[in-house]
């Protein structure tokens, strides 16, 4: 499936689908995955609707269906190219550059 191509309701109507199939496989009800997971189940109902729900709580969720793990592919560390390396002569970077208005010429 190609998420680059899909709108953020399709995705969040994909993933919503996702969960309830894990959620079945595992033969948990929504009150119980809320439960697990100490969330409300209107969470639950609307993540698997498509609505979506906090970080926070998908967090939570993922965790009770045992894939939390695979929230490590969706995210990998970023790693310093060479250049940037070499830039910041061995220091880490922790501020991102300030983009400054730039000032037009009045005519």
């Amino acid at each position: 499936m190609q998420l680059g191509a899909m709108n953020d309701k399709t995705i969040l109507t994909e993933i919503g689908a996702r969960i309830s199939r894990l959620r079945l496989n595992h033969n948990i009800t929504q009150t119980d995955l809320a439960l697990q997971a100490g969330v409300a189940r209107i969470v639950v109902q609307r993540l698997e609707g498509g609505r979506g729900c906090t970080l926070e709580n998908l967090i939570r969720i993922t965790r009770v269906l045992g894939i939390l793990e695979q929230l490590d592919a969706f995210l990998q560390v970023p790693e310093l190219s060479p250049l940037q390396l070499a830039k910041l002569k061995g220091r880490e970077r922790l501020r991102a550059a300030r983009v400054r208005p730039k000032h037009t010429a009045k005519e």
